[in-house]
C-alpha cells in the first residue's frame, strides 16, 4: 500500500531521463528538487488548491448534514412509503455516474454556473452512499434512548440534532473522510464543467501537466504528492476513528 507514494516521491526527484530509462531507475542519482518550483511555476498551484479546499468542505459538511438528516428519517421515523423511497435511493447506487453527466451540465447551462465553484459543489452536497451508512449507524442506536427523548418533550429534530447525531460521531467521521478523500480527488465533473483557472481544482490542474506526445514525469509526481499530501494528513490524524466507524457500521 505505500508502495506507490514512494515510487511516486522517487520519482518526483529523477530527471526526466531517469524517470522513463529501461530498467527503472529506482533512486536518483542527484535529487532534483528544482521539480517542485517547476510545478509552482507552471501552476497557479495555490490557486487550485484554494478552490479544491473550499469545494471539499461544502460538500463534506453538507453531505454530513443532509445524509445524516435523510439517514435519520429512514431508520427513525416511520411514514407511508419509507422502504420504497429508500430503495428508490439505493438504486441510484446500482447506476454509473457517467449517466448523470449530460443532464447534470444541462442544469449547469440552464443556470448559467458554467466555470464556477457552485457547478462542482451543487452535484456532490448529497449522495445515496452516505444516507446508507449513517442510516445503518442510527439503526444500531437503542430505541430506549428515543423514547426518553420524547417522554422529556422532545421533537424528531431535536432527538435527531441533541442525541443521535453526537452517538453517530464514529458514522459521521468515516463518512465525512470517504467524501473529502473523494472530493478532493475528483477529476471528471469538474474537467467538464471548469475550464477557467481561477475555478479549477487541482486535479484538473495537474491534468494539464500531461502533454499529447510528451509528459515530464518527475514534475507531474511532485505536483501529484504535494496534491495528495493534506489527504494523507488527514487519515493519518483521523485513521483511528475511520476504522472505528467502518467496523461499527458494518456490523450493524
Amino acid at each position: 500500500m505505500v508502495f506507490p507514494f514512494i515510487w511516486m516521491f522517487l520519482t518526483s526527484l529523477k530527471t526526466y531521463a531517469e524517470s522513463i530509462h529501461v530498467p527503472p531507475v529506482i533512486i536518483p542519482k542527484n535529487f532534483q528538487w528544482v521539480n517542485y518550483k517547476d510545478v509552482f511555476d507552471l501552476l497557479p498551484f495555490f490557486k487550485f488548491m484554494f478552490n479544491t479546499l473550499v469545494i471539499t468542505v461544502i460538500r463534506t459538511v453538507g453531505q454530513l448534514l443532509l445524509c445524516s438528516i435523510a439517514a435519520y428519517a429512514f431508520a427513525r421515523i416511520e411514514f407511508p412509503g419509507r422502504n420504497i423511497l429508500f430503495l428508490i435511493a439505493l438504486s441510484v447506487l446500482m447506476v454509473p455516474g457517467q449517466v448523470f453527466l449530460l443532464p447534470q451540465y444541462m442544469i449547469m447551462v440552464k443556470l448559467g454556473w458554467l466555470n464556477t465553484l457552485q457547478a462542482v459543489v451543487v452535484p456532490g452536497l448529497f449522495s445515496a452512499f452516505g444516507t446508507f451508512l449513517l442510516r445503518q449507524f442510527f439503526m444500531g442506536l437503542p430505541k430506549e434512548l428515543e423514547e426518553a427523548a420524547r417522554l422529556d418533550g422532545c421533537n424528531h429534530f431535536q432527538i435527531y440534532w441533541r442525541i443521535m447525531l453526537p452517538l453517530a460521531k464514529p458514522g459521521l467521521v468515516a463518512l465525512g473522510i470517504f467524501t473529502t478523500l473523494w472530493s478532493w480527488n475528483e477529476l471528471m465533473w469538474p474537467m467538464i464543467v471548469n475550464s477557467s483557472p481561477d475555478s479549477m481544482t487541482l486535479s484538473v490542474g495537474l491534468s494539464s501537466l500531461q502533454g499529447q506526445y510528451l509528459t515530464n514525469y518527475p514534475v507531474l509526481m511532485a505536483g501529484s504528492f504535494l496534491a495528495i499530501l493534506p489527504m494523507l494528513i488527514l487519515f493519518m490524524i483521523l485513521q483511528k476513528q475511520f476504522i472505528e466507524g467502518i467496523a461499527i457500521t458494518g456490523s450493524k
